[in-house]
């Protein structure tokens, strides 16, 4: 079973944006954007964790509770609806949204939160890297 730490980085916020995913204590992906959101740059490092297990079992480690929330509880209730939300207002990021869903429904996919900047090697090396790729992009 394949396991992922990932992180994305946005300094400032919003602004450059980078995204890691590590695996054996190594990047295997990382990418920029010169104009994003920490929330977003977070999502792309999930998304593509999920594409490199290539829906075969994998643990994704991520400090981003909110997206974990997103994947595994939010977002099957807004693709049930069309997707809309029960109150008022647009689903932010739907594209990312949409693409995290879909890639998360075909795979085999465990997502696991990690508490952030305590001390987690893997996790702190997937910050490092998030880092590394959003100096990239200014």
């Amino acid at each position: 079973m394949r396991i992922f730490y990932t992180d994305g980085s946005c300094s400032p916020n919003p602004g450059p944006g980078g995204w890691a995913v590590i695996e054996d204590s190594k990047p295997v992906a990382t990418g920029s954007e010169p104009d994003s959101t920490n929330i977003r740059m977070e999502a792309r490092a999930l998304i593509a964790a999920m594409k490199l297990a290539d829906g075969n079992p994998c643990k994704i480690h991520t400090d981003s509770e909110f997206w974990i929330n997103v994947i595994t509880k939010w977002a099957p209730g807004w693709k049930a609806k069309g997707w809309k939300k029960s109150s008022k207002g647009e689903i932010q990021n739907l594209d990312l949204v949409q693409e995290a869903l879909e890639v998360y429904e075909a795979g085999q996919v465990e997502l696991i939160w990690v508490k952030a900047h305590v001390g987690h090697d893997q996790n702190e090396l997937a910050d490092e890297w998030a880092n590394i790729a959003r100096k990239k992009a200014v």
